[in-house]
């Protein structure tokens, strides 16, 4: 199976654009809104793929609108792209923890340091998995079960950080 050379981030773009033209801002609010309790990604990746995707044939910019914004919308050979992406392996998760990161040198922290760390981490995935929750059943409501079962897969992360910030030694 030939690879479509596009990465997640232009994957994630080129989905985000089947339901229609949308700026850069906009796909960045979209992308937050439904992709970001799982899938992070930055204003400066999309500013940087867009153009990328243009080039590529993928996406053709629309008319400028208000203070110059710029819709993009997908294109036939876009869909093709992002149909041959979806068909393509996966790949592994790149597990990258900042808190875990910081854990495994928990030896050279103070114990204050430790306390206001595992603080921050526990304030930051119980709210962050009040918010999943609430995604997934807005979502599930709305009939979206595909959508729901990706933000319940945030849930599921957020619980578990939440447990083994629990055990966590120093905790």
């Amino acid at each position: 199976m030939a690879e479509t050379a596009i990465n997640p981030t232009a994957a994630a773009l080129l989905g985000l654009l089947h339901e229609g033209p949308m700026t850069g801002g906009q796909l960045m609010a979209s992308a937050e809104r439904r992709l970001g309790p799982f899938w992070s990604m930055t204003r400066s990746q999309v500013y940087r793929e867009l153009p990328a995707l243009a080039d590529a044939g993928y996406v053709r910019l629309g008319k400028p609108g208000p203070r110059s914004s710029q819709p993009y919308a997908i294109t036939a050979s876009g869909k093709r792209a992002f149909t041959r992406w979806l068909a393509e392996e996966p790949g592994r998760d790149a597990v990258r923890n900042p808190i875990a990161l910081r854990v495994a040198f928990g030896e050279q922290h103070s114990a204050a340091q430790l306390k206001d760390l595992y603080a921050g981490a526990t304030k930051y995935h119980t709210d962050a998995l009040a918010s999943a929750r609430e995604q997934a059943k807005e979502v599930k409501k709305d009939g979206d079960n595909y959508g729901s079962a990706a933000l319940e897969f945030a849930v599921a992360y957020h619980r578990a950080a939440l447990s083994w910030l629990k055990t966590a030694p120093g905790a």
